[in-house]
């Protein structure tokens, strides 16, 4: 509030400053009327002549308070300026909290001499009316510069124009009075802007205060905070003045503060990246949108720009009343698709529209629906993490909600960079996870074709597990004409777990192929090496030498070191595990021994080496798996080969299984009477 701009008022103002009500200030008409009091001294000293001390105590209420007063025809006796000497006058006074341009506090005074008025046999009505109306009206007109000042009727409806109102609004005095600046409040804000005026009215209530958003000039929407107070004559209200105060600025900050410590809240211990986008789109949704759907990009690090676009929507969340779409979903999308535009953009595409009507560009005919009916504006969000999208984020606005703007992406940017961190876990994940199934795969080699003797193969990578095993398996012929077979499995489930379990199986290929010594002899050479070169790393594994000691006759040379036993099925289905040569997982014992034992492989017989995927299920006993894979086994060894191992493969893996499967089936041929070898499988 600038004091200055009480220089010109037809009534006396005086401003008093801090809780010792110094006078800081007086217009021409209070000085013409009480003399040049000395500026700086408090009202005590400046006013020395004033008789009534009491009218002082009402400065320490005001400023304490900030709770105006007002006194009507109030005597005042002390010496005037313009008057013959001291005597007794008659004054009408206001006395309001108010705060300067500069931030001092302190009390303003409005006062309109009201002595001829209250000593004259006839008053002039009119005149008094326009004063006293004028004395309160100032009171209002503390922050003038930046605030609307309106009168309204006592029953309400607008009585007078507002300068301040049609700057701001861009209304006319013709649309504005009356009821007409309803038109201008937010079509949402109405009905509740409605029923707190009309209850103020009915109350006569001696202070309102709401907000609504106003529709400016320029056509957008402000938040504006409504203060208003009844004008009183007596115990009679016979208007009531109010101001409206811009405050868009403070209500964004404060939406962004509560958007983001609902984020925050909705977000806290949860560690799932499907999990916190749901609870992101259900902070979105309905605060900034009416719909969000949110996709993650599996191919994100490896797809190229200006290809096909394949997204998983793990999030999908509508305001009450409108469809729903199912959350989770995999779309294809063609490479000029929005959704692709905005992920190769690496920028929002947003876009308004009539309601229902999109644009065909945004959603060309034929293409899947991913946009909720009867939309009028949209967000196409690509979450971009270290320079790749990781996400895809659609918000949309529906019917005659205000459409998303500026402001609200720059929201929805604040509220999913929450996202960032467990995203570019994801990503990082998808890099660990594709190079250690490169290096995996790469080592999974078809098995030799062995004369009279039929090898299979199979590895299945985890459906459920977010890393990567480090079950391996080999097979390779020998120098001496058997045929080796290995299957391990090395503790971990991640890149360097895959890196060693490569340089396990690389290593006992080389012991293998170089040392013509028996399995267990092998095995502790290994050992050896483990416990000198990976000083944390333990292993299970299984070495098998498949020998032929006597032509058409077939036997094993095995040791197990810490796995689930070999599996031999009979050719008539009888099914048993191979439980000797059995010694601690590789790493475990400081100075191993690992022993050896020969088992023969009648006509016919399938032998199975297997990773413990293949039977272990969460809370449930190994005995109980082992006894299942028996089981089935015994029933599938009529099948050929390949279609045994498919069909154990089938049975057993569950949907939801958390590790990797490698197996090495081998089948040894029955000789007929007389004809060809049948070896039941491959060879």
């Amino acid at each position: 509030m600038r004091l200055e701009m009480f220089d010109p008022a037809p009534i006396g103002v005086v401003f008093t400053e801090g809780p010792e009500h110094r006078l800081a200030y007086t217009n021409e008409v209070h000085r013409k009327t009480f003399g040049d009091r000395p500026l700086g001294r408090t009202v005590r000293e400046a006013f020395p002549d004033l008789a009534q001390s009491g009218y002082l105590d009402i400065l320490d209420r005001v400023f304490a308070t900030g709770t105006a007063e007002v006194l009507i025809d109030a005597p005042i006796v002390l010496d005037f300026a313009d008057g013959p000497g001291g005597g007794t006058r008659y004054f009408s006074f206001s006395f309001s909290h108010a705060t300067t341009s500069d931030g001092r506090p302190g009390v303003l005074g409005v006062l309109v001499e009201t002595t001829e008025r209250v000593t004259s046999a006839e008053r002039i009505r009119v005149l008094s009316e326009e004063r006293r109306r004028a004395l309160l009206r100032y009171r209002s007109l503390v922050s003038a510069g930046s605030q609307m000042v309106w009168v309204t009727g006592p029953k309400g409806g607008v009585t007078e124009p507002s300068p301040g109102w049609q700057r701001v609004t861009g209304q006319s005095w013709e649309e504005f009075r009356g009821e007409g600046y309803i038109d201008a409040i937010h079509p949402d804000d109405r009905a509740t802007a409605a029923e707190v005026w009309q209850r103020a009215l009915a109350e006569q209530a001696s202070h309102v205060t709401y907000t609504y958003r106003l529709r400016t000039a320029a056509g957008d929407y402000r938040h504006f905070a409504v203060e208003a107070a009844p004008v009183r004559d007596g115990d009679t209200v016979v208007e009531w003045v109010g101001t409206c105060t811009d405050i868009e600025q403070d209500w964004q900050e404060a939406r962004r503060a509560e958007l983001l410590a609902r984020a925050s809240a909705a977000t806290a211990g949860i560690v799932r990246l499907d999990e916190m986008l749901a609870a992101l789109a259900g902070v979105i949704v309905p605060e900034i949108a009416d719909n969000c759907t949110i996709y993650v990009l599996p191919q994100a690090l490896h797809r190229l720009p200006g290809t096909a676009l394949t997204a998983d929507r793990v999030a999908a969340v509508h305001r009450d009343g409108l469809p729903d779409l199912p959350p989770h979903h995999e779309m294809h999308l063609e490479s000029g698709s929005p959704l692709a535009r905005a992920a190769d953009g690496r920028r929002p595409v947003h876009a308004v529209f009539p309601p229902g009507s999109p644009p065909p560009d945004l959603v060309p005919p034929d293409s899947e629906p991913w946009l909720a009916d009867g939309a009028n504006s949209v967000v196409l969000f690509p979450v971009v993490v270290d320079g790749t999208t990781a996400a895809l984020v659609t918000a949309s606005v529906c019917g005659d909600r205000t459409p998303l703007g500026p402001t609200d992406i720059s929201l929805l940017r604040m509220v999913l960079k929450r996202s960032h961190t467990p995203l570019r876990n994801a990503l990082e994940y998808q890099r660990t996870r594709q190079v250690a199934l490169a290096l995996q795969r790469s080592l999974l080699t078809e098995p030799p074709r062995v004369p009279d003797l039929g090898i299979a193969v199979r590895y299945r990578p985890s459906t459920a597990a977010a890393e990567v095993g480090g079950d391996w398996y080999d097979s390779f012929e020998l120098r001496d004409d058997a045929v080796a077979l290995t299957i391990g499995d090395v503790s971990g489930h991640d890149l360097p777990a895959a890196v060693t379990m490569s340089q396990l199986r690389n290593m006992l290929r080389g012991l293998t192929l170089d040392r013509q010594e028996p399995t267990g002899t092998i095995l502790r050479r290994l050992d050896v090496a483990v416990q000198t070169l990976y000083l944390e790393c333990t292993a299970t594994c299984i070495l098998g030498r498949v020998e032929r000691p006597d032509p058409g006759h077939f036997q094993l040379n095995y040791s197990v070191a810490g796995h689930p036993p070999p599996l031999l099925v009979a050719a008539d289905g009888d099914a048993r595990f191979l439980t000797e040569a059995r010694s601690p997982l590789l790493g475990l014992v400081p100075e191993p021994d690992h022993t050896s034992a020969t088992e023969p492989l009648p006509p016919g017989s399938t032998l199975l080496l297997y990773t413990d995927g293949l039977v272990e299920r969460r809370g449930e006993d190994l005995a109980v798996g082992l006894e299942r894979l028996r089981r089935h086994a015994a029933t599938a060894v009529r099948l050929p080969l390949e279609a045994f191992c498919d069909r154990l493969l089938d049975d057993l893996l569950t949907t939801d299984g958390d590790d990797d499967v490698a197996m090495v089936a081998v089948r040894v041929p029955v000789v007929p009477a007389d004809g060809p070898v049948d070896r039941g499988g491959n060879g």
